[in-house]
């Protein structure tokens, strides 16, 4: 695919730079920054995700119970996506596609290859599995958590920047971003000093304005039942399909578009139709975190009197003609 150079460094006032190292060295251990915004991301959305289902009345850190098939399986899904979506880097002539003690096999996660809406379909059955074992409500879940995993993506994209990946078309703006030219994925034909669209970096902005705006709505009695989740699956995929569109890294075409874009397009299609179906389905308030006749295990909950949280712990009212 050619590209026509923009700009250089000599051009432009100012830019961004990519960091100098994209890992440390701790004795025989190297610990890769990726993996620490990656770390970082999930201990975030884990802490405002208890925060926010406990003052819905579900049990402290029940959470943890849900979050640990969540992620463990959302790591599974993320790397199948990804190889699934780049076949060509795994599969053919001369690949080492099954020996995980060679580079470029389809098991070696450590290498790099990732992708979020593997994470999110692999991440929904670990979570509804989560919430089979401990009576949570999955809308009830999926709702609280809307705002902490927009949180962990904005947070993990910080380490697309430490490794100098996932750029996008070369720009002349001031904050464009430096890329070595022997970087693997620099365009050929490009000049050295040409800038990149810092695609981290709008992801990053418009994922934390999106956590600010699923937080307020949360606070309203409409998005509950899997609607906050839908107005997140809408956001996030609206926001992927642009800079999705502007990243130059390798990726399979189909008609016409990268894979990632028709990703994110069924994103936010599955968003409205949550929204929509849930609206029909569930009128009404959430009686409760918790699935009928299931209770907390402890009575170690927030008691909260805030009608903000929309918890309903009445006695249901009596049909007429009951006893």
């Amino acid at each position: 695919m050619p590209f026509a150079p923009f700009s250089s460094l000599s051009t432009v006032p100012a830019s961004i730079p990519s960091p100098p190292d994209s890992a440390f060295q701790i004795g025989p251990l190297t610990i890769h920054y990726y993996a620490l915004c990656i770390i970082a991301g999930i201990i975030a959305a884990a802490l405002l995700t208890n925060h926010r289902l406990t003052r819905r009345g579900a049990e402290k850190w029940v959470v943890l119970d849900i979050a640990i098939p969540a992620v463990v399986l959302g790591i599974i899904g993320a790397r199948i996506f990804h190889v699934l979506t780049h076949p060509n880097f795994y599969f053919g002539a001369g690949k080492n596609t099954w020996n995980p003690f060679e580079y470029g096999s389809v098991w070696a996660i450590w290498e790099g290859g990732i992708a979020i809406f593997g994470a999110l379909l692999g991440g929904a059955v670990g979570a509804w599995i989560g919430c089979r074992w401990t009576g949570i409500r999955f809308w009830t879940f999926a709702d609280a958590l809307a705002p902490g995993i927009l949180l962990a993506q904005a947070m993990g994209r910080f380490g697309n920047w430490f490794n100098h990946e996932l750029f996008g078309l070369p720009t002349d703006v001031p904050w464009g971003l430096e890329i070595e030219s022997t970087n693997p994925a620099f365009p050929p034909g490009l000049p050295e000093g040409t800038l990149f669209h810092p695609t981290f970096l709008y992801e990053v902005l418009w994922n934390g304005l999106g956590v600010l705006v699923l937080l307020w709505l949360g606070r309203k009695v409409f998005f509950q039942w899997g609607r906050l989740f839908a107005i997140y699956l809408i956001w996030y995929s609206a926001g992927r399909i642009v800079w999705e569109s502007i990243r130059i890294d390798p990726s399979e075409i189909l008609l016409g578009l990268r894979s990632n874009v028709w990703a994110a397009i069924i994103g936010v299609l599955v968003g409205i139709v949550i929204l929509v179906v849930q609206t029909r389905r569930h009128p009404g308030v959430e009686p409760s975190p918790y699935v009928p006749g299931r209770l907390p295990q402890t009575e170690d909950v927030e008691s909260q009197h805030d009608s903000s949280d929309f918890v309903d712990v009445s006695e249901p009212p009596v049909a007429a003609g009951a006893e």
